[in-house]
Order: C-alpha cells, then structure tokens, then sequence
C-alpha cells in the first residue's frame, strides 16, 4: 500500500510539471507597435498588425506566431507613392489586402531568438527568419525583405527603388 501510495504522489507531480511546462503564455498585440521598412527610395511604415503571438523562452517548441498587417496601411509620406505601392504591380491590395507570418519554429541565439516561418506578400510565400529579443514585453527585430522575391515589380521606374528593404519591428504586448 506505502509503494501505491508514493506511485501516485510521484505521477502527481510527474503530472504537474508535464501539463505546467506546456503552458506557453499568449499575448495581445498591443496599438503600441510599429513596423518600419527602409530601402533606397521608399520608406515608410505599416499599421493594422493583428493576430496571435504565444511564447514561452523557456518552451520554444509550444511557442507561435500568427500574425497579419493590413497591406493598405501603407504609409510613405508620399500620397503618390502610396497609391503606387497599393497598386496591382507592387502589394495588390485589392487582391491581397494583407501581409501574413505563421511561424514554423523558434530557436535560442547569444543575442536572442530567431523565428522562421511562412511570408506571403502579394500572393507569394517565402520562409523567412526574423532574429528577435524579447523584453518588457516588447518584441524588436529586423530582417531584410527581398521585394523581388515577392513578385513585387513596380513600373517602369522601379529601378529607383532598391529590391531589398530592411524591416524594423517593434510590437508591444501585453
């Protein structure tokens, strides 16, 4: 009966420890973000970022980020410019009005975390790895987006535009 007794205190905490290690906790993204991209002749910012982001540093495997911007939100500073971007050569808004990322998988780095998963931009979908770091509830990080790959093309005068664009993230959370 005393060997019962201890088998069952010992699945008990077996028990505890396996279901409270795959909690991860998940977030709300928060109006306090912003997400700014750069490149030789445009720059500018996105808004209308929603979706589900759960993470645990301690449980990468259980952590997860789905999440959307809306592509309409556009901002340049330049009407003209703006109007461009929206247009059917470059995002397509009408028929993609957003900007996706589902992650596939988290790893630790000396500087952080990297999260890769699935970029779909205008209809295309490329893995992508976002190196991050995560404090106070602020998630930050920047990667290099290659509009090319993304069937982004422009007019005839998107040469003066750059095919990369550094992306800065900043999403607050809560």
């Amino acid at each position: 009966m005393k060997n019962l007794s201890l088998f069952a205190v010992v699945l008990a905490a077996f028990s505890f420890v396996a279901f409270t290690s795959i909690a991860v906790t998940s977030y709300e993204i928060t109006e306090d973000y912003s997400i700014k991209f750069d490149g030789r002749g445009a720059a500018g910012t996105f808004s209308g970022l929603k979706g589900e982001i759960a993470f645990d540093a301690n449980n990468l495997g259980a952590s997860s980020m789905n999440v959307r911007v809306d592509a309409t939100t556009i901002n340049t500073g330049n009407t003209t410019q703006d109007k461009h971007a929206r247009s059917e050569k470059w995002f397509d808004v009408e028929n993609y009005p957003n900007i996706t990322f589902k992650s596939e998988k988290f790893e630790k780095t000396a500087e952080g975390y990297n999260v890769t998963g699935m970029f779909e931009i205008h209809g295309y979908k490329k893995s992508e790895t976002i190196p991050f770091t995560f404090k106070d509830n602020i998630f930050a990080g920047k990667l290099t987006i290659n509009r090319q790959e993304y069937g982004i093309e422009g007019p005839f005068f998107a040469f003066t535009v750059s095919d990369e664009f550094e992306v800065d993230l900043r999403v607050s959370v809560k």
